[in-house]
C-alpha cells in the first residue's frame, strides 16, 4: 500500500472547508483536486439527494458519514427524511455532533437521559439499516462522580444502538488519553477525527489546533487504537484553519506517509 493510495480510508470533514469562497460545487471540486475520495457531510447542503448524488458522483467523492443537527434527528419526520437522504446518496453513518444541553449540565443525569435518548434514535436508525454516533467535544471528558460524561452518555444504551465517533484533539485538550478512551469503547468506534493541537506558543496565541502531524499529539499510538477500535475512516478536520485548503492538504499528506504502516501491521 504505496504512501499516495487513494484507497486509504481517509475523508475529510466539510465542517473544515466551510468558509471557502464559491459554490458547494466549487468545494467538492477542490477537496476533490486535493486528494480526498471521500468526506463528512454536514446535513444536506441545500441539496435534494439527487441532486447531491450528481455533484458526487461528478467530483468522484462518497459520503461516508452525515452530521445531523439533534433537533433533526429528534423529530420523527426529519429524521425520515434524513435517512432517506443519506441512504439516496449511498451514506449508512449519522453522527450526532454537538448536544447543545451537555455544553452547560455537568450532571451524570443528563448524560444518562442523552445517552438513552441517542439509543433510541439509533434503534430506529439500525431498524433502516443505518447507523447513528456521538461525535465529542472537550467538555464530555469532564469527571462527573469518577466517571468521565461520556463514558455515562455511552453506557446508557446499547453499542448496537449507539457508536462513538472520537474526536482525538478534543479528548487530549482536556487532559484525558486517547489511546485509554479508544480502548475502553473498542468496536464501537467506525469514524475517528483526526485533528492536532497546537503547540504551546501558538496556543500563547489563541490558536488551539494544527494540521495533522503539526502539532502536539503522537500519531502512530494514536492511528493504530483508533484501528483497534474499529476505525474504517480517518476524517480530517481542523475548526478553523487559516487556508482551509493547504490545511487538509498538508493533513492529508501526513496521513498518507504514516498510515499504511499502521494498516498493515
Amino acid at each position: 500500500m504505496s504512501d499516495q493510495d487513494p484507497t486509504l480510508p481517509i475523508a475529510v470533514q466539510l465542517y473544515s472547508l466551510r468558509d471557502l469562497p464559491g459554490s458547494f460545487d466549487e468545494t467538492l471540486a477542490q477537496a476533490a483536486a486535493a486528494g480526498f475520495s471521500a468526506v463528512e457531510s454536514l446535513g444536506d447542503h441545500g441539496y435534494s439527494a439527487a441532486a447531491m448524488r450528481e455533484l458526487l458522483e461528478t467530483h468522484g467523492l462518497q459520503v461516508v458519514s452525515a452530521h445531523i443537527p439533534i433537533d433533526a434527528l429528534s423529530d420523527q419526520a426529519r429524521l425520515r427524511e434524513t435517512i432517506a437522504f443519506n441512504q439516496a446518496v449511498g451514506n449508512t453513518t449519522l453522527v450526532a455532533p454537538y448536544i447543545p444541553w451537555l455544553r452547560e449540565e455537568r450532571g451524570a443525569q443528563a448524560y444518562q437521559e442523552t445517552g438513552r435518548r441517542l439509543g433510541a434514535i439509533g434503534r430506529q436508525c439500525r431498524d433502516a439499516g443505518m447507523r447513528l454516533l456521538y461525535h465529542n467535544h472537550d467538555w464530555e471528558m469532564a469527571a462527573i462522580d469518577g466517571t468521565l460524561g461520556i463514558d455515562w452518555l455511552l453506557g446508557s444504551a446499547d453499542p448496537e444502538d449507539l457508536g462513538f465517533e472520537p474526536d482525538l484533539a478534543w479528548i487530549a485538550a482536556a487532559n484525558v488519553d486517547p489511546v485509554a478512551l479508544l480502548q475502553r469503547h473498542a468496536g464501537r468506534c467506525p469514524r475517528v477525527h483526526v485533528k492536532d493541537l497546537a503547540p504551546p506558543d501558538a496556543l500563547a496565541s489563541g490558536v488551539v489546533m494544527a494540521d495533522v502531524g503539526a502539532g502536539t499529539l503522537t500519531w502512530p499510538p494514536l492511528l493504530a487504537a483508533a484501528r483497534a477500535a474499529g476505525a474504517e475512516w480517518y476524517i480530517v478536520e481542523h475548526d478553523s484553519p487559516a487556508d482551509p485548503i493547504a490545511s487538509v492538504s498538508r493533513s492529508l499528506r501526513f496521513l498518507r506517509g504514516t498510515l499504511p504502516a499502521i494498516l498493515r501491521d
